[in-house]
């Protein structure tokens, strides 16, 4: 009887382990977003850029290395904007990791022509990487997470085919609707203080007319500041957009000076609490801008 129990305690042991999920670490929270959708309940994720912080600069842990070491994908945002992944993955001396650049089939806008060197700022050789904020470039993110998945988890690819269909089909109804959604904000003139919303102003047809930042990544300075205040008032400019993890204090001084508004636009998924998931981000920037019209009006 002993033996009995002793061999079914020993199946049980063994059957989770084989059954155990896939482990998924991305660099930022929208990728690991759309990687919930995909891969549901048979994966388990990390992201590595909290939510509210920058993702262009992110401090490398050695706890971030640990949990690369134990992962079987890692999903990288890609276009150099999360260069620091690449001493993470090093690190972890994992040579089973499955690398994503979750970037692939997506067309970069604003890549430079020419030289790209440190006098221009904080300038992606292969393009703006800000691509997450075209949701047409989410279901190009969820396909290549797809992928990964089934050439690492063969077994579950019915789940994963269906969990990519099941997106596809919801995308494809709500960026309908949010472009109906969105369309009083057609052609408006809006300043930025990070050049992160060329994608998102691309489909939503908005005019970004200026930014906060004299280059991309650089401190505003009063010299700037004072052209940005001529620039919004010769153009009517009603909506100042910024990260809500930069200081405030530039564009606060721009709006006093002119009839814009100041308005914190999240990027990212999990960076204000009334944004929980990928669906969340468009409706909120979009209501957001809308009201911040309306209200300038």
């Amino acid at each position: 009887m002993k033996r009995i129990v002793l061999l079914i305690l020993t199946m049980l042991i063994i059957v989770p382990s084989s059954q155990s999920k896939i482990k998924i670490v991305a660099s930022t929270s929208d990728i690991a977003s759309i990687a919930e959708q995909i891969g549901g309940d048979q994966i388990e994720l990390f992201y590595i850029c909290p939510a509210s912080a920058n993702p262009h600069s992110v401090e490398i842990l050695p706890s971030y290395m640990i949990r690369v070491t134990k992962a079987d994908i890692y999903l990288k945002v890609g276009m150099m904007l999360d260069f620091w992944a690449d001493p993470i993955i090093d690190g972890s001396r994992n040579r089973n990791l499955k690398v994503v650049d979750c970037s692939r089939g997506v067309e970069p806008l604003e890549v430079p022509i020419g030289k790209v060197d440190a006098s221009m700022g904080d300038i992606h050789a292969a393009g703006n990487p800000h691509y997450w904020l075209d949701p047409v470039n989410g279901v190009i993110i969820a396909q290549n997470i797809h992928d990964a998945l089934i050439e690492i988890d063969p077994k579950h690819r019915d789940k994963y085919d269906f969990n990519l269909k099941l997106f596809q089909d919801e995308m494809s109804d709500l960026i309908y609707g949010w472009k109906q959604m969105a369309s009083p904000l057609n052609g408006l003139k809006i300043v930025t203080y990070h050049n992160s919303w060329v994608y998102f102003s691309d489909i939503f047809k908005l005019n970004v007319v200026g930014f906060v930042e004299p280059k991309p990544g650089i401190e505003p300075t009063p010299s700037h500041t004072n052209e940005l205040v001529k620039l919004i008032k010769a153009h009517s400019v009603l909506v100042i957009g910024m990260e809500p993890y930069f200081s405030n204090r530039a564009p606060n001084a721009i709006a006093a000076a002119t009839d814009a508004v100041v308005v914190k636009l999240p990027p990212s998924v999990k960076s204000i609490p009334e944004v929980d998931d990928y669906f969340d981000l468009f409706d909120y920037l979009i209501n957001t801008l809308i009201r911040a019209t309306e209200g300038s009006k």
